[in-house]
C-alpha cells in the first residue's frame, strides 16, 4: 500500500524554524521529483519547491528562496524541508508529492 506521511510541523515562532519530513513507503521516490505544497486556510494549494530524483536540481516559490531548503535521501526513501525565518504567511498545511502519490499533509502555525 502506498503511503507518504508528512511529520514535524508544530507552532513555532516568527523568525523560528521547522524541519518537515516526509517518509514514503509501497514504492520507491528515487525515480521521482518530490515536491512540497501548502494549503493556508481559505486558499488553494500552492506549490512551495521541489527536487529532481538525483538531487541535482531544486526549485523554489519566490516568496522561501533563501529561507527554505528542500532535500531528500532516496535510501530511507523520504524527503524533506527545512524552514528558517519563518513568516506568519508560511502557516498553513504542508503536504508533500512524488509522482501522482499525496500525502495528508502537516499542520504549519507561525505565531507570536
Amino acid at each position: 500500500q502506498v503511503q507518504l506521511v508528512e511529520s514535524g510541523g508544530g507552532l513555532v515562532q516568527p523568525g523560528g524554524s521547522l524541519k518537515l519530513s516526509c517518509a514514503a513507503s509501497g514504492f520507491t521516490v528515487n525515480k521521482y521529483t518530490m515536491r512540497w505544497y501548502r494549503q493556508a486556510a481559505g486558499k488553494e494549494r500552492e506549490f512551495i519547491a521541489s527536487i529532481s530524483s538525483s538531487s541535482s536540481s531544486t526549485i523554489y516559490m519566490d516568496s522561501v528562496k533563501g529561507r527554505f531548503t528542500i532535500s531528500r535521501d532516496n535510501a530511507k526513501n523520504s524527503g524533506y524541508l527545512q524552514m528558517n525565518n519563518l513568516k506568519p504567511e508560511d502557516t498553513g498545511v504542508y503536504i508533500c508529492n512524488f509522482a501522482t502519490y499525496w500525502g495528508q499533509g502537516t499542520q504549519v502555525t507561525v505565531s507570536s
